[in-house]
């Protein structure tokens, strides 16, 4: 089947076409529900909750645009939705007066493999992994994550720097 076929199949709410699409992007977007969840369990809920809103907004889907990159999306605002609701993200937010920090990473982290990395980053505090998340991964600005997450810009900044050290710090751990 072809992107569309797959799109009009799973509007139609056709069986096939709807496990398809699943097992075209779950294993992608198990992934992101990882990074965001940290744990196998949470993600699992998250990519189950994530699969029945794609499914029921589909309808929504206007074309334009990567379908992967909607569907990513919808993953991404799902597993923010959990962490806000579990406030997962304000253990580690309010950081304003903490200034700048400063972090480079420095040769080890050439040799390091993706699924150290994703270790690495699962590991982190939940506020400080979503912040990572979403300016390093997917690529938000500071502005766009601090809308989403409801905090102000310099909290955004300062997660990050914070979510570096602290990946910096293990990376130099391993190696």
């Amino acid at each position: 089947m072809t992107e569309e076929q797959l799109i009009e199949g799973c509007k139609k709410g056709k069986r096939q076409a709807q496990e398809e699409l699943y097992n075209t992007f779950s294993s992608k977007m198990m992934g992101v529900c990882l990074r965001y969840a940290g744990e196998k369990e949470t993600a699992r809920d998250l990519l189950q909750e994530g699969f029945i809103k794609v499914f029921t907004k589909i309808e929504d889907y206007s074309g334009s645009g990567s379908f992967e990159g909607w569907i990513r999306k919808i993953f991404v605002n799902c597993a923010l939705e959990y962490l806000r609701m579990h406030d997962a993200i304000r253990e580690a937010v309010d950081l304003d007066c903490l200034g700048s920090l400063q972090a480079s990473f420095s040769s080890p982290i050439k040799t390091l493999t993706a699924s150290e990395l994703m270790e690495l980053i699962k590991s982190l505090p939940a506020g400080y992994r979503t912040v990572f998340n979403l300016f390093a991964i997917e690529g938000y600005s500071h502005k766009e994550i601090s809308l989403m997450l409801n905090i102000t810009e310099s909290s955004s900044r300062s997660q990050l720097a914070h979510a570096r050290q602290i990946l910096q710090s293990k990376v130099n751990e391993l190696y």
